[in-house]
């Protein structure tokens, strides 16, 4: 059975290694975005995965359909049409200088999307798992409008549907709050994700005791996070969220927790220093949560752990895809943190 992903795939443009936007003269072009990494994690691990979006009909459009499709992603429901495809710029942070990202996505051919542009009952056919992200419908009212079409496509097709709740302040800028309309979206949802502070964000759900910025986010502060989740969404029977304590651009805290129909359960904490890139931290915690479900179907703590574990290592690659294999992962969920050379 196969995973499908919906969401909108950008280009990425960034100064080359830990250059500010104002010393730029060049910037190194890859894509990205939420769904596509996680898609693409997904395809590593062995799954079948579609991914959706709608792409511009011009030499960008094609030379990242070509992209997606050279890491083994089905991409048959792509839509076509539009002017232009999503940007975002990226100044990578170092040290006490943190990251910056300055979206471009205005009228992009995802945000211009509308409803019955995609055969959501074709798309969903053979598949088993749906995933998308708060990030989509911050983008436009279209872009909302058709999330919530496939969200109920799926759940009438018997779908799991999980979420990301990725809230981003920058978005959401067309006229809904996103309590608004993530409420409903997400009332539909069988597992959500959050980082440590979504639910704050978009429910006003706050962890306790909590502070990201001076690294303290104790694990079990976030067992109020997930009942009070679990209380206001009867529909959802798995909740984790990601602990990310950041001490600086270059060395942060990772780690997670897992709430599965009332049960509790925390990853190991790993201490990642120096980060090579953090974009997509939380989309590879997502795809090694999905991929750890279906694989240790009777044992949520082990699935947590190589979520964990995947995201760790992804802050060691450059760009927004975590190309990272399973035996990798596992090799680090054994405690094999070395880091030594594989010969």
């Amino acid at each position: 059975m196969k995973i499908v992903t919906f969401g909108e795939i950008m280009l990425r443009l960034a100064p080359p290694g830990f250059q500010r936007f104002t010393q730029a003269r060049s910037f190194n072009a890859i894509y990205g975005g939420g769904e596509a990494n996680v898609a693409v994690s997904l395809a590593n691990y062995g799954e079948e995965v579609e991914f959706v979006t709608r792409l511009p009909q011009n030499d960008l459009g094609d030379a990242c359909l070509m992209s997606l499709r050279s890491y083994g992603l089905h991409t048959d429901h792509i839509a076509r049409g539009g002017d232009r495809i999503g940007i975002y710029f990226l100044e990578t942070g170092a040290a006490q200088r943190g990251s910056k990202v300055i979206y471009d996505r205005a009228n992009s051919s995802l945000s211009t999307i509308q409803t019955g542009t995609i055969d959501w009952k074709e798309v969903f056919d053979g598949a088993d798992w749906f995933h998308w992200t708060g990030i989509t419908p911050a983008v436009s009212k279209g872009a909302a409008d058709v999330c919530r079409e496939a969200i109920q496509i799926a759940r009438e097709m018997g779908v799991t549907i999980s979420t990301d709740l990725n809230y981003r302040a920058k978005l959401w800028k067309w006229g809904k709050k996103p309590v608004e309309v993530m409420t409903d979206l997400v009332s539909m949802c069988d597992l959500a994700l959050g980082n440590e502070e979504d639910a704050d964000k978009v429910f006003g759900i706050k962890a306790p005791q909590s502070d990201v910025t001076a690294g303290k986010v104790d694990a079990d502060h976030y067992l109020h996070v997930c009942e009070a989740l679990a209380k206001k969404f009867s529909s959802l029977k798995t909740i984790c969220i990601t602990l990310r304590g950041s001490l600086s651009a270059s060395h942060n805290t990772w780690s997670g927790v897992l709430w599965k129909e009332g049960t509790f359960y925390s990853a190991p904490t790993y201490d990642i220093l120096p980060i090579v890139d953090r974009v997509g931290g939380g989309d590879s915690f997502m795809a090694g949560l999905i991929h750890g479900l279906r694989k240790y179907t009777d044992d949520p703590q082990k699935a947590l752990n190589f979520a964990a574990a995947a995201a760790c290592l992804k802050h060691s690659i450059i760009g927004d895809f975590n190309a990272v294999s399973v035996s990798e992962v596992e090799k680090l969920m054994g405690g094999d943190a070395s880091g030594r050379v594989s010969r």
